[in-house]
């Protein structure tokens, strides 16, 4: 799904649906009209499309906006397929303050919910952005690589957990290996979950089994087999032991089992990718990478009206500060409420950039000796790439190192000199 900017249609008459698990409240009003109207309708397909389809014969075929408290989920797929029905996402956050401003006793109830998202879409438009569907391929994309997201960060919270199993039973286990969510830490958990096994093992047995799990340093061997020898247990009370082993085994296939859906999500966005016509575009910028590239693209999208300005995504994506003013007094600080997905995506490849580009990095250099934070600093060169970025998605042209470079030199950018004196 993309957030449209355009110039909305003349609308017929304006629908907010309170979502629920099993059925949605409705409020609508007519364009001509002042009068509301209310309903309910079960969370069913058959049952939204008698629905849709009475708003369609009722209307005439003529555009719908319609207001609802999300931007994904089984509801919004299920009207998107409507043609006649435009969709504009509400934030809970900006429901929710509505409410409160209206109804400072508090009360809440889903009807009212409905009121309360119409009384938005019908007030506030100018301030929601509809919701339009951007191209098969290019919606893949951004399901694929949110997907992703999502398995790593199951992958984070899983390691997570056997860590802390681990600290309590078996910690040196942290010492001997950098990363315990490896496949090596997986198979050494299977074979010796607790430190007596593996000292029962001989030293040749142990030195074969990292060998054949790829670690061919000598020095790490040695200095891994003497740790073993000299090991203590952290306790000895077997109720914890035997019982942190199960769940240890538990966590190292949960562990294996997200891997393996990493390395199909990969596959599949490679795949989705391989044929999309502005994947190429994506991938030129530094830093990009086979895993940055695919979000990179899921992030403009295909539709080149979505934003009419690189200040806007700048300013939607999070990237932009945002100035706050109150009397004599006015602070600056990074948004709280956005698209935390599209932010983390921009910030990480800003980081990654600092590698590959040499005007990244004297700009990152510049920033940080100027006071600001690693974080500021990345946020910062973000800031600039969206601008670059954006323009070489208008014009549908690749990233040119060496083109940016000169056009700063042309400018007279204080960063060319930076370059030069580099």
């Amino acid at each position: 799904m993309s957030l449209s900017s355009d110039s909305e249609p003349v609308f017929a008459a304006f629908v907010a649906l309170d979502w629920g698990d099993k059925k949605h409240f409705w409020a609508l009003q007519c364009a001509e009209s002042k009068q509301r109207e209310r309903g309910e309708i079960e969370h069913t397909p058959e049952a939204i499309d008698v629905w849709a389809g009475e708003l369609s014969a009722r209307f005439g075929g003529r555009p719908i906006a319609v207001a609802l408290e999300q931007s994904r989920g089984a509801l919004v797929f299920m009207l998107s397929k409507y043609a006649h029905l435009h969709l504009y996402p509400i934030h809970p956050t900006s429901a929710g303050k509505l409410r409160a401003a209206l109804f400072p006793s508090g009360v809440k109830d889903d009807p009212l919910d409905a009121d309360v998202l119409l009384e938005m879409l019908v007030q506030h438009r100018s301030h929601l952005r509809r919701l339009d569907p951007d191209s098969e391929p290019t919606r893949l994309i951004q399901n694929l690589v949110e997907a992703r997201r999502r398995v790593v960060d199951d992958r984070t919270r899983e390691g997570n957990r056997l860590i802390a199993l681990l600290k309590l039973y078996f910690p040196q286990m942290l010492q001997w290996f950098d990363d315990v969510r490896s496949p090596l830490v997986g198979a050494w958990l299977k074979k010796w979950p607790t430190l007596e096994q593996v000292q029962s093992a001989r030293p040749a047995t142990v030195r074969k089994f990292l060998t054949q799990h790829n670690c061919r340093s000598e020095e790490l061997i040695e200095k891994r087999l003497e740790s073993i020898r000299t090991a203590m247990p952290a306790l000895r009370d077997q109720a914890v032991i035997r019982s942190s082993v199960v769940l240890v085994q538990v966590q190292v296939d949960l562990l294996a089992t997200v891997r393996e859906a990493i390395r199909r999500l990969d596959r599949e966005i490679e795949q989705a990718c391989a044929g999309h016509p502005d994947f190429a575009l994506f991938d030129s910028f530094p830093g990009a990478g086979p895993a940055l590239a695919p979000r990179l693209l899921a992030a403009f999208g295909s539709r080149r009206d979505r934003y009419a300005s690189a200040q806007e995504l700048q300013s939607y994506c999070g990237i932009a500060p945002l100035l706050v003013r109150s009397g004599k007094s006015e602070w600056i600080h990074y948004r709280w409420v956005c698209p935390k997905f599209l932010r983390q995506t921009f910030h990480e490849w800003a980081g990654h950039s600092i590698a590959y580009s040499v005007w990244a990095r004297a700009y990152y250099d510049q920033q940080r000796a100027g006071g600001s934070g690693h974080h500021e600093a990345v946020r910062a060169l973000a800031f600039k790439w969206i601008r670059i970025a954006f323009r070489c998605w208008q014009d549908g042209q690749p990233y040119d190192e060496a083109r940016y470079i000169e056009s700063l030199r042309k400018r007279g950018s204080p960063l060319a000199a930076a370059l030069k004196a580099a």
